[in-house]
């Protein structure tokens, strides 16, 4: 499925795929989620080349390793993610999403020296998004962007692990690390807000604030595990969350990218409360604070990529979380087949439907 230009919809094209070099992985796709960021790049929020081939929460089984792949092997089921060097500062310290390099592995559309990996009779069409290009039969994966996970893995269920339900969880779980009986606000209960109230209630967590428009999703923020939710359409988020935690929250994510509701979230925080940025905005956005807010109450603000996780170590640790019942994201998603993607974009932007899945058989 090609983005051929911006704010146009997807088009169903045949390729031809290269043979992976010696770093890559040829997987086929069994599902692949669909995510915020695929469509702010549709939209060109973020100067991606066109045309390319987008889609980064593959999930599927490895066809065939390069010479030098030694992650994975022919028949191993796996799930796709963002990449990274692995050998900058940031790569080295368990940091892989702050790598040096991540703007340009990630958001480039080709391998690291500009190639590409796609044809569409003699053309070139970008490849290589977030290391992978997952909407389609097949991707051509760097090795740094493959997960391995269990012979017995519910495939279909499991490429939104990949980013956004990595980012919501990791989030709480990675980067906030909130306290057993801390309070915390989620503002947004899409599909990354609904996974870091999840992984607020595996946190222990007691006051979880879910903050939405959409009383659907309010109700079901309820029972995933948020103690309190607020329709912000009709009542003032922060008066509320001050009310009901005598203060302000320990802890707050703001995932709309919207910045009136960033501002929310930090005027939310009581003293030496944590707010964590993850929604992502056009390019040039800003967003401004009262300094002394920030200043006498001792607030941090902090920004949140991809759940500040190491994905071959978190990716798992999630599905056994699921495995056990402590974390339902399956709920989160509803299935559409691959020639179905312009459908349920639209229903993601709509908001009723809050992780599309696209299979591929």
């Amino acid at each position: 499925m090609v983005t051929e230009e911006k704010e146009q919809p997807f088009v169903s094209r045949e390729l031809e795929l290269e043979e992976p070099r010696a770093d890559e992985v040829l997987v086929r796709v069994v599902a692949t989620g669909v995510c915020h960021t695929d469509l702010i790049v549709r939209d060109q929020w973020y100067p991606v080349p066109l045309p390319a081939v987008l889609g980064h929460e593959g999930a599927g089984v490895v066809e065939r390793v390069g010479d030098n792949v030694t992650r994975v092997a022919p028949g191993d089921n796996v799930v796709l993610t963002f990449n990274s060097c692995g050998l900058c500062a940031n790569c080295a310290s368990g940091n892989p999403a702050f790598c040096a390099e991540f703007f340009g592995r990630n958001f480039g559309a080709s391998r690291p020296d500009g190639s590409v990996g796609l044809q569409d009779e003699g053309r070139e069409v970008h490849s290589h998004f977030f290391g992978q290009s997952s909407f389609g039969t097949y991707a051509l994966a760097a090795e740094r962007s493959v997960v391995k996970v269990g012979d017995d893995a519910p495939l279909e269920q499991l490429g939104p692990l990949g980013c956004g339900v990595q980012t919501g969880a990791g989030g709480v779980l990675n980067a906030l690390r909130p306290e057993a009986g801390s309070s915390i606000a989620v503002f947004g209960a899409g599909a990354v807000g609904m996974s870091a109230i999840m992984a607020s209630v595996v946190a222990g967590c007691t006051t979880i604030v879910g903050v939405d428009i959409k009383p659907g999703r309010l109700e079901l923020a309820r029972e995933l595990g948020a103690t309190h939710t607020i329709d912000a359409s009709g009542t003032d988020p922060v008066e509320e969350i001050r009310r009901i935690t005598g203060g302000g929250v320990d802890y707050a994510l703001e995932t709309s990218a919207a910045p009136s509701v960033f501002r929310q979230a930090v005027d939310a925080l009581g003293p030496l409360g944590e707010c964590g940025l993850i929604g992502a905005a056009p390019l040039g956005t800003e967003a401004s604070f009262d300094m002394n807010d920030i200043l006498i109450p001792g607030k941090k603000i902090r920004g949140i990529v991809e759940g500040n996780s190491v994905p071959s170590l978190f990716i798992p640790r999630l599905i056994e979380l699921n495995t056990q019942g402590r974390f339902p994201f399956e709920r989160l998603i509803r299935f559409y087949d691959l020639d179905e993607i312009n459908r349920a974009c639209e229903d993601a932007e709509k908001g009723d439907t809050l992780k599309p899945v696209l299979r591929t058989g």
